[in-house]
């Protein structure tokens, strides 16, 4: 996520690109009704007509269930990924982008992005009733986007800038943030409307910077948007430090929390290798491509 937290949720616009960290899915057919599924979350066996739930790979099983009437056969599913699962960077999105487009080829349906978006957004709302969709249209379409939920728009933006990712080494669960955030806005609905609404503001101004490749335009506007997420609440001491530490480096534009926050990441636009944080350093680059099939 790189604009957009929280205020997409009640339909403004937000922004997010694909970063070269990727998790591969190969899908086996088999003669069987049988579904394997080999993953470091978990190891999986069980009947295509009787799934059994397992919580480590629900996103998986969510899918595979959403396309089991089209499904020829059993299958074994290895998937494997490019970066820890502890680490946010949309994995839970990835994965199912993946999945779905492997299962759609299949079960001979259309994997185009807008088809792929479609049938994903809906597992993801089977699995956790609800949830934006934002970091699945950034895994399948690649590259910078701009989305609002509804009416439904993902817009490619361009340009690939550098960007830095640090985890602080903990993360709290989107729907456990979302629920702090909820609790404390019924004590004030009228003002989390305005931050809501300046959000929005705010991201629609680092989408016309991005369109016009101005890259420190589009940095003050992440440190706003920051003040914005410290608004909500979702700011704690180590994100801040590692905030505000990041800025404090002329090589860096900007810097703001990355996700729903209360943990997890921070991303900051620019790169210096000579930065001394406390924090893991997550060496990515945005990635061009989306949801890909390479064979």
């Amino acid at each position: 996520m790189v604009m957009g937290e929280h205020a997409v949720l009640f339909g403004h616009r937000a922004i997010a690109c694909a970063v070269d960290k990727y998790i591969h899915v190969d899908l086996t057919p088999r003669d069987d009704d049988q579904v394997i599924i080999d993953s470091a979350l978990a190891e999986y066996c069980g009947s295509l007509n009787a799934l059994h739930d397992d919580q480590r790979i629900r996103f998986v099983l969510a899918a595979i269930a959403h396309f089991q009437p089209a499904l020829p056969s059993g299958l074994t599913l290895k998937i494997t990924a490019g970066f820890s699962h502890t680490v946010g960077l949309g994995s839970s999105a990835a994965v199912t982008a993946a999945v779905v487009k492997a299962l759609a080829i299949y079960s001979g349906q259309s994997d185009t992005p807008e088809a792929i978006f479609t049938a994903a957004l809906a597992v993801v709302h089977k699995v956790q009733g609800r949830g934006s969709g934002t970091d699945l249209a950034a895994s399948i379409y690649g590259g910078l986007i701009a989305y609002t939920v509804e009416p439904r728009e993902v817009c490619p933006l361009p340009g690939l800038p550098p960007i830095s990712l640090f985890y602080v080494g903990y993360k709290t669960t989107t729907p456990e943030v979302l629920s702090v955030v909820a609790q404390r806005s019924e004590q004030h609905p009228a003002l989390y409307e305005q931050i809501y609404q300046l959000m929005d503001k705010t991201s629609c101004e680092a989408e016309a910077a991005i369109k016009q490749q101005d890259w420190p335009a589009l940095g003050r506007l992440m440190n706003v948007y920051q003040g914005l997420m410290d608004a909500l609440g979702v700011t704690d001491a180590n994100l801040a430090q590692l905030v505000y530490q990041l800025r404090s480096t002329p090589l860096i534009n900007g810097a703001k929390i990355s996700g729903s926050g209360l943990g997890d990441c921070v991303i900051a636009l620019g790169q210096d290798s000579h930065l001394d944080v406390p924090f893991e350093s997550i060496p990515v680059n945005i990635s061009a491509k989306g949801t890909v099939r390479v064979n």
